[in-house]
Protein backbone atom coordinates (compact mmCIF):
# COMPACT_ATOMS: atom_id res chain seq x y z
CA UNK A 1 0.00 0.00 0.00
CA UNK A 2 1.13 3.57 -0.95
CA UNK A 3 1.46 6.29 1.46
CA UNK A 4 -1.35 7.96 -0.90
CA UNK A 5 -3.32 4.96 -0.60
CA UNK A 6 -3.12 5.28 3.37
CA UNK A 7 -3.92 8.56 3.87
CA UNK A 8 -7.46 7.98 1.48
CA UNK A 9 -8.21 4.88 3.60
CA UNK A 10 -8.04 7.13 6.64
CA UNK A 11 -10.71 10.02 5.12
CA UNK A 12 -13.14 6.89 4.42
CA UNK A 13 -12.42 6.24 8.03
CA UNK A 14 -13.72 9.17 9.49
CA UNK A 15 -11.74 10.94 12.59
CA UNK A 16 -9.08 9.55 14.05
CA UNK A 17 -9.21 8.46 18.11
CA UNK A 18 -6.20 9.69 20.25
CA UNK A 19 -6.09 5.87 21.34
CA UNK A 20 -5.47 5.07 17.61
CA UNK A 21 -3.00 7.37 17.22
CA UNK A 22 -0.88 6.45 20.27
CA UNK A 23 -1.28 2.47 18.84
CA UNK A 24 -0.30 3.86 15.43
CA UNK A 25 3.07 5.71 17.24
CA UNK A 26 3.31 2.77 19.27
CA UNK A 27 3.53 -0.08 16.23
CA UNK A 28 6.36 2.19 14.67
CA UNK A 29 4.07 3.56 11.47
CA UNK A 30 4.60 7.24 12.55
CA UNK A 31 7.32 9.11 14.46
CA UNK A 32 7.26 11.99 16.51
CA UNK A 33 9.83 14.85 16.92
CA UNK A 34 10.72 15.12 20.06
CA UNK A 35 12.29 18.71 19.34
CA UNK A 36 9.25 19.92 17.19
CA UNK A 37 6.61 17.88 18.07
CA UNK A 38 5.78 16.97 14.16
CA UNK A 39 4.67 13.91 13.32
CA UNK A 40 6.36 12.30 10.62
CA UNK A 41 5.88 9.11 8.60
CA UNK A 42 8.65 6.60 10.14
CA UNK A 43 9.72 5.32 6.39
CA UNK A 44 10.50 9.18 4.65
CA UNK A 45 11.98 9.99 8.34
CA UNK A 46 14.60 6.57 8.18
CA UNK A 47 14.90 7.42 4.67
CA UNK A 48 16.30 11.34 5.68
CA UNK A 49 18.66 9.66 7.91
CA UNK A 50 16.62 10.03 11.14
CA UNK A 51 16.75 13.68 10.62
CA UNK A 52 13.68 15.90 10.98
CA UNK A 53 12.58 17.34 7.89
CA UNK A 54 10.50 20.04 9.68
CA UNK A 55 12.98 21.43 12.22
CA UNK A 56 16.14 19.90 11.31
CA UNK A 57 16.53 18.10 15.07
CA UNK A 58 18.82 14.78 14.39
CA UNK A 59 17.10 12.14 16.57
CA UNK A 60 19.47 9.25 18.17
CA UNK A 61 21.36 6.46 15.72
CA UNK A 62 22.16 3.17 16.86
CA UNK A 63 25.36 1.80 15.83
CA UNK A 64 23.93 -1.00 12.99
CA UNK A 65 21.81 1.99 11.23
CA UNK A 66 25.07 4.44 11.22
CA UNK A 67 27.01 1.88 9.99
CA UNK A 68 24.38 1.50 7.15
CA UNK A 69 24.23 4.96 6.41
CA UNK A 70 28.51 5.68 6.24
CA UNK A 71 29.80 2.19 4.67
CA UNK A 72 28.97 1.14 1.17
CA UNK A 73 26.30 -2.01 1.05
CA UNK A 74 28.34 -5.19 0.95
CA UNK A 75 31.41 -3.80 2.26
CA UNK A 76 31.69 -4.10 5.94
CA UNK A 77 33.96 -6.86 7.48
CA UNK A 78 33.28 -6.65 11.28
CA UNK A 79 36.61 -7.08 13.64
CA UNK A 80 36.92 -8.87 17.09
CA UNK A 81 33.43 -9.85 17.47
CA UNK A 82 34.27 -12.49 19.42
CA UNK A 83 35.65 -10.25 22.72
CA UNK A 84 33.03 -10.09 25.23
CA UNK A 85 33.14 -8.26 28.36
CA UNK A 86 34.32 -9.59 31.99
CA UNK A 87 33.48 -8.81 35.37
CA UNK A 88 37.27 -8.80 36.92
CA UNK A 89 35.63 -6.50 40.23
CA UNK A 90 32.53 -8.37 40.78
CA UNK A 91 30.94 -5.22 40.61
CA UNK A 92 27.76 -4.48 42.30
CA UNK A 93 25.35 -1.81 42.88
CA UNK A 94 21.85 -2.02 42.95
CA UNK A 95 22.10 -5.11 40.26
CA UNK A 96 25.40 -7.02 39.68
CA UNK A 97 27.78 -5.87 36.53
CA UNK A 98 27.55 -9.35 35.25
CA UNK A 99 23.42 -9.28 35.23
CA UNK A 100 23.62 -5.76 33.87
CA UNK A 101 25.62 -7.47 30.43
CA UNK A 102 23.22 -10.19 30.09
CA UNK A 103 19.84 -7.77 29.97
CA UNK A 104 22.14 -5.01 27.58
CA UNK A 105 23.73 -8.22 25.51
CA UNK A 106 19.84 -9.67 25.46
CA UNK A 107 18.06 -6.20 24.63
CA UNK A 108 20.93 -4.59 21.85
CA UNK A 109 22.45 -7.78 20.52
CA UNK A 110 25.48 -6.90 20.65
CA UNK A 111 28.32 -7.83 22.70
CA UNK A 112 29.48 -4.13 23.84
CA UNK A 113 28.57 -0.36 23.38
CA UNK A 114 30.97 0.01 20.06
CA UNK A 115 30.98 -2.18 16.85
CA UNK A 116 34.51 -1.97 14.76
CA UNK A 117 35.22 -3.11 11.19
CA UNK A 118 36.94 -2.07 7.94
CA UNK A 119 34.54 -1.20 5.34
CA UNK A 120 34.18 1.36 1.97
CA UNK A 121 33.05 4.47 2.26
CA UNK A 122 32.59 6.30 -0.92
CA UNK A 123 34.62 3.72 -2.56
CA UNK A 124 37.69 4.43 -0.14
CA UNK A 125 38.64 1.71 2.55
CA UNK A 126 38.89 2.71 6.04
CA UNK A 127 38.92 1.67 9.32
CA UNK A 128 35.53 2.29 11.01
CA UNK A 129 34.48 2.38 14.68
CA UNK A 130 30.45 3.34 16.26
CA UNK A 131 29.64 3.62 19.27
CA UNK A 132 26.39 2.70 20.78
CA UNK A 133 24.46 4.67 23.18
CA UNK A 134 21.97 2.15 23.64
CA UNK A 135 24.73 -0.39 25.71
CA UNK A 136 24.91 1.03 29.25
CA UNK A 137 25.02 4.75 27.51
CA UNK A 138 27.46 4.12 25.39
CA UNK A 139 30.14 3.66 28.33
CA UNK A 140 33.75 3.29 27.74
CA UNK A 141 34.90 -0.21 29.46
CA UNK A 142 38.10 -2.54 28.51
CA UNK A 143 36.12 -4.29 25.39
CA UNK A 144 35.16 -1.02 24.01
CA UNK A 145 39.12 -0.03 24.73
CA UNK A 146 40.41 -3.28 22.94
CA UNK A 147 38.10 -2.82 20.09
CA UNK A 148 38.75 0.30 19.01
CA UNK A 149 42.50 -0.45 19.57
CA UNK A 150 42.77 -2.93 17.78
CA UNK A 151 40.87 -1.89 14.89
CA UNK A 152 43.65 1.23 15.05
CA UNK A 153 46.32 -0.93 14.92
CA UNK A 154 45.04 -2.84 12.12
CA UNK A 155 44.46 0.12 10.35
CA UNK A 156 47.95 1.35 10.51
CA UNK A 157 49.28 -1.97 9.41
CA UNK A 158 47.24 -1.48 6.08
CA UNK A 159 47.46 1.92 5.71
CA UNK A 160 44.01 2.91 5.72
CA UNK A 161 42.52 6.28 7.73
CA UNK A 162 39.92 5.81 10.56
CA UNK A 163 36.54 7.41 11.58
CA UNK A 164 35.44 6.74 15.01
CA UNK A 165 31.79 7.61 15.47
CA UNK A 166 31.46 9.09 19.18
CA UNK A 167 28.22 8.57 21.45
CA UNK A 168 29.32 7.86 25.06
CA UNK A 169 28.38 9.10 28.33
CA UNK A 170 32.18 8.39 29.23
CA UNK A 171 33.69 5.70 31.20
CA UNK A 172 32.28 2.83 32.54
CA UNK A 173 32.58 3.10 36.64
CA UNK A 174 31.57 -0.65 36.84
CA UNK A 175 35.06 -1.65 35.67
CA UNK A 176 36.95 1.26 37.33
CA UNK A 177 40.52 1.92 36.65
CA UNK A 178 40.36 -0.95 33.92
CA UNK A 179 38.08 1.40 32.22
CA UNK A 180 40.22 4.42 32.78
CA UNK A 181 42.96 2.80 31.50
CA UNK A 182 41.29 2.41 27.77
CA UNK A 183 41.99 6.21 27.16
CA UNK A 184 45.70 5.88 27.40
CA UNK A 185 45.74 2.64 25.17
CA UNK A 186 43.32 3.81 22.55
CA UNK A 187 45.15 7.56 22.61
CA UNK A 188 48.44 5.41 22.11
CA UNK A 189 47.55 3.73 19.44
CA UNK A 190 45.93 6.74 17.34
CA UNK A 191 49.69 8.55 18.14
CA UNK A 192 51.05 5.81 16.21
CA UNK A 193 48.34 5.45 13.44
CA UNK A 194 49.60 9.59 13.43
CA UNK A 195 53.30 8.35 13.36
CA UNK A 196 52.60 6.53 10.05
CA UNK A 197 50.59 9.89 8.18
CA UNK A 198 47.14 8.37 8.29
CA UNK A 199 44.12 10.45 8.96
CA UNK A 200 42.35 9.69 11.70
CA UNK A 201 38.40 11.80 11.96
CA UNK A 202 36.20 11.66 14.90
CA UNK A 203 32.60 12.62 14.45
CA UNK A 204 30.75 13.90 17.75
CA UNK A 205 27.63 12.40 18.02
CA UNK A 206 24.88 13.16 20.98
CA UNK A 207 26.72 12.50 23.67
CA UNK A 208 29.85 12.59 23.51
CA UNK A 209 30.86 13.13 27.26
CA UNK A 210 33.41 11.96 30.18
CA UNK A 211 36.59 9.67 29.34
CA UNK A 212 35.94 9.52 25.55
CA UNK A 213 35.86 13.29 25.50
CA UNK A 214 38.82 13.64 27.17
CA UNK A 215 41.00 11.35 25.00
CA UNK A 216 40.18 10.14 21.62
CA UNK A 217 36.99 12.22 20.84
CA UNK A 218 39.07 15.05 20.61
CA UNK A 219 42.55 13.78 19.26
CA UNK A 220 41.21 14.07 15.83
CA UNK A 221 43.35 15.53 12.65
CA UNK A 222 39.66 17.01 11.77
CA UNK A 223 37.26 17.10 14.12
CA UNK A 224 33.19 17.09 13.21
CA UNK A 225 29.84 17.01 14.98
CA UNK A 226 26.58 16.55 14.59
CA UNK A 227 23.91 19.49 15.45
CA UNK A 228 23.05 20.35 18.71
CA UNK A 229 24.97 17.34 20.12
CA UNK A 230 26.24 17.70 23.69
CA UNK A 231 29.79 17.55 24.02
CA UNK A 232 31.48 17.68 27.63
CA UNK A 233 33.36 16.42 30.06
CA UNK A 234 32.19 16.67 33.48
CA UNK A 235 28.01 17.46 33.73
CA UNK A 236 26.57 20.89 33.63
CA UNK A 237 25.35 20.99 37.03
CA UNK A 238 28.80 20.03 38.12
CA UNK A 239 30.87 22.70 36.57
CA UNK A 240 27.89 25.40 37.33
CA UNK A 241 27.99 24.44 41.26
CA UNK A 242 31.87 24.79 41.22
CA UNK A 243 32.12 27.89 39.25
CA UNK A 244 28.54 28.45 41.46
CA UNK A 245 27.74 30.77 38.46
CA UNK A 246 25.22 30.18 35.68
CA UNK A 247 26.41 28.82 32.73
CA UNK A 248 25.31 30.28 28.85
CA UNK A 249 22.25 28.34 27.48
CA UNK A 250 23.79 27.14 24.14
CA UNK A 251 26.60 25.84 27.04
CA UNK A 252 28.19 22.19 25.89
CA UNK A 253 26.53 22.11 22.71
CA UNK A 254 28.38 21.58 19.24
CA UNK A 255 27.70 24.99 18.20
CA UNK A 256 29.44 26.25 21.54
CA UNK A 257 32.35 23.94 21.19
CA UNK A 258 32.74 25.19 17.10
CA UNK A 259 32.64 29.44 18.20
CA UNK A 260 35.58 27.93 20.41
CA UNK A 261 37.54 26.30 18.55
CA UNK A 262 37.27 23.32 20.11
CA UNK A 263 35.67 21.74 16.53
CA UNK A 264 36.65 22.10 13.59
CA UNK A 265 33.15 21.63 11.73
CA UNK A 266 28.97 21.02 12.13
CA UNK A 267 28.09 18.65 9.84
CA UNK A 268 24.28 17.86 8.92
CA UNK A 269 23.70 13.89 9.27
CA UNK A 270 22.64 13.62 5.81
CA UNK A 271 26.09 15.19 3.97
CA UNK A 272 28.67 13.29 6.72
CA UNK A 273 29.60 10.53 3.98
CA UNK A 274 30.01 13.10 1.65
CA UNK A 275 31.79 15.24 3.78
CA UNK A 276 33.84 12.60 5.05
CA UNK A 277 34.73 11.18 1.03
CA UNK A 278 35.90 14.56 0.70
CA UNK A 279 38.23 14.55 3.58
CA UNK A 280 39.77 11.12 2.74
CA UNK A 281 40.57 12.00 -0.93
CA UNK A 282 42.28 15.14 0.07
CA UNK A 283 44.16 13.25 2.10
CA UNK A 284 45.50 10.72 -0.20
CA UNK A 285 48.87 11.30 -1.18
CA UNK A 286 49.29 12.73 -4.88
CA UNK A 287 51.22 9.91 -6.75
CA UNK A 288 54.72 11.47 -8.05
CA UNK A 289 56.16 11.11 -11.12
CA UNK A 290 59.84 12.16 -12.21
CA UNK A 291 60.75 15.52 -13.19
CA UNK A 292 61.77 15.50 -17.19
CA UNK A 293 64.96 17.30 -17.60
CA UNK A 294 65.22 20.87 -18.14
CA UNK A 295 65.98 21.55 -22.16
CA UNK A 296 68.03 24.51 -22.16
CA UNK A 297 67.69 26.22 -25.75
CA UNK A 298 71.57 27.05 -26.76
CA UNK A 299 72.19 30.53 -29.24
CA UNK A 300 74.05 29.26 -31.70
CA UNK A 301 77.27 30.45 -31.81
CA UNK A 302 78.36 33.09 -34.66
CA UNK A 303 81.47 32.81 -36.24
CA UNK A 304 84.02 36.15 -36.55
CA UNK A 305 85.47 36.43 -40.13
Amino acid sequence: MSLFDWFANRRKAGPISQERQEREIADGLWSKCDACGVMTYTKDLVANQLVCAECGHHHRVFSDDRIQQLIDEGSWQPLDTQIRPQDPLKFRDRKAYADRLRDMQSRTELTDAVQTGIGQLEGLTIGLGVMDFRFMGGSMGSVVGEKLTRMIEHSTELGYPVIIVCASGGARMQEGMLSLMQMAKISGALERHREARLLYLPVLSHPTTGGVTASFAMLGDVILAEPQATIAFAGRRVVEQTLREKLPDDFQTAEYLLKHGFVDAIVPRTELKTTLGKLIRLHQPVPSSPIPPMRVAVKPQVALS
